[in-house]
């Protein structure tokens, strides 16, 4: 089946930057709708950043201006850049990817396992 690898976690200081990458390997007809998430301890998940296959992007507020959300449709990888970062970023981070898998004619939310973003001060 399909599924989706994180990379580019990790632990910087407060106004620092971090790349974050999830790529979609498998047996994928299409990716429609690509997406980070994230949770921080104590918190409940909530959207960062949104990418639709024609590359419209939507934000959170908190990071709008900071973060920007782009994809590789021909590497079926989706990216997050993580400018100016604070301490209240602190989570880990989730993609998640609407695909249908090939032979399916009906697709659903496909989730990576999560990579730590540590930020501190």
């Amino acid at each position: 089946q399909v599924q989706l690898v994180e990379s580019g976690g990790g632990l910087v200081q407060a106004g620092g930057s971090l790349r974050l990458s999830c790529a979609a390997s498998g047996s994928i007809f299409r990716i429609n709708a690509m997406g980070w998430y994230r949770q921080a301890p104590g918190e409940q998940r909530e959207l960062v950043a949104g990418i639709t296959s024609s590359g419209s992007t939507n934000y959170a507020d908190s990071v709008k201006g900071r973060f920007t959300i782009s994809r590789d449709n021909a590497k079926n990888t989706v990216y997050l850049q993580m400018n100016s970062l604070k301490p209240e970023d602190t989570a880990v981070y989730y993609c998640n990817a609407q695909m249908i898998r090939l032979g399916s004619v009906t697709g659903r939310d496909y989730w990576g396992q999560g990579t730590q973003v540590t930020v501190s001060s």
